[in-house]
């Protein structure tokens, strides 16, 4: 199956997406920046997520434990740093144990998320960018290319199933 995500490493310290949903984007706003909604798709195929909470305002929080099927949990927070409905965010993403203390040996990402309508459907687009082009790689390494194909992936089915 070809994906639906352009996934690119444009430079040394950078990795970009951008995909496009047949959704408004005050929806697609929604699934990105509600727990309720979050909770439904994100992480990749046959992962849960048990914890998913969301402060969504500037200097608000966003935790989240993924869990995998055979039951290992994978946590992360995004501290949203500017916020212009529903057009775009920004924040810095951590990896954290289950407590939300920040992993010291992971990388650390300054994310944006950008929501563009097209008539009724909507193009996000995605940088995220690391301190040095190892943190980066490390995180391609991960397999963070998969990983946000198959979330994204999820997010289009659930959408699909609200239609």
């Amino acid at each position: 199956m070809t994906s639906k995500t352009e996934f690119s490493t444009p430079n040394a310290t950078d990795i970009r997406y951008l995909r496009r949903f047949a959704a408004p984007r005050d929806r697609l706003w929604a699934m990105w920046t509600q727990a309720e909604r979050l909770r439904q798709w994100w992480g990749p195929h046959g992962w849960t997520t048990p914890v998913c909470k969301v402060d969504f305002r500037p200097g608000g929080v966003w935790f989240y434990c993924m869990q995998n099927p055979a039951g290992n949990r994978y946590c992360g927070k995004m501290t949203y740093s500017e916020i212009d409905a529903p057009r775009r965010f920004t924040g810095t993403d951590v990896f954290t144990d289950e407590d939300g203390k920040t992993s010291a040996d992971m990388p650390v990402a300054h994310s944006e998320y950008e929501f563009e309508a097209d008539g009724e459907e909507t193009i996000l687009r995605n940088l995220t960018r690391y301190a040095t082009g190892e943190q980066r790689d490390q995180v391609v390494e991960m397999g963070v290319e998969a990983g946000v194909n198959q979330t994204l992936d999820r997010l289009d089915a659930y959408l699909a199933s609200l239609a």
